[in-house]
């Protein structure tokens, strides 16, 4: 019975401190990016066509791996989230001189 009440103490706990960091995180990007609708989407962890590379971080962390080309006049990058294999990706974003312009999800 007591490692019973221990286990629910544990939990509790974990569930407290992992409201009160996501209350913080969701204040400190509100302040960051100054729009509730654009701070929802990255606490989803979404992503979309003209979201900056800072958000895109925000949302999904920093990429495993980034394929970069420097053209005349644009820098193009391919990041790489969710590694399935040797140089396999679930998800390829790309942008453009910082802007995602677009994905391809596996």
């Amino acid at each position: 019975m007591e490692i019973i009440v221990l286990i629910v103490l544990i939990v509790v706990v974990w569930l407290l401190i992992s409201s009160h960091n996501k209350k913080k995180k969701k204040e400190a990007l509100l302040k960051r990016y100054g729009d509730p609708e654009i701070v929802e989407r990255i606490m989803l962890g979404r992503f979309w066509q003209g979201q900056t590379q800072e958000q895109l971080i925000d949302s999904l962390g920093r990429p495993l791996d980034i394929d970069e080309r420097v053209l005349k006049t644009k820098t193009k990058e391919i990041w790489k989230y969710n590694k399935t294999g040797a140089n396999r990706y679930g998800l390829r974003v790309i942008l453009e001189n910082g802007v995602v312009v677009g994905w391809n999800q596996k």
